[in-house]
């Protein structure tokens, strides 16, 4: 038996639940445009460690999240985005 007592946070700490929009963003605005070019709007849609943020964080439906990781690839390609998160020296 462990010593540590029961809580409800876990063995990790607590829970992280991330709000997530019910329609796409894509979907419900139609002049919104998914471009490798437009580096700002794909910053929003990867993560701290450079990671493609899943579906269930974004709330971008299965369409849109294709396209989206198809131009994020595009922009690391071009170094418009990193391929990793913080550079450690």
């Amino acid at each position: 038996m462990s010593n540590q007592p029961a809580t409800p946070e876990g063995r990790n700490g607590p829970r992280r639940f991330f709000a997530r929009p019910r329609e796409c963003q894509f979907c419900a605005d139609k002049n919104a445009v998914i471009d490798y070019k437009l580096y700002d709007m794909l910053r929003r849609f990867v993560s701290d460690d450079g990671k493609i943020r899943p579906r269930r964080q974004t709330g971008t439906c299965a369409k849109h999240q294709r396209a989206l990781a198809t131009a994020i690839k595009r922009a690391r390609h071009l170094a418009l985005l990193p391929y990793s998160g913080e550079v450690l020296r």
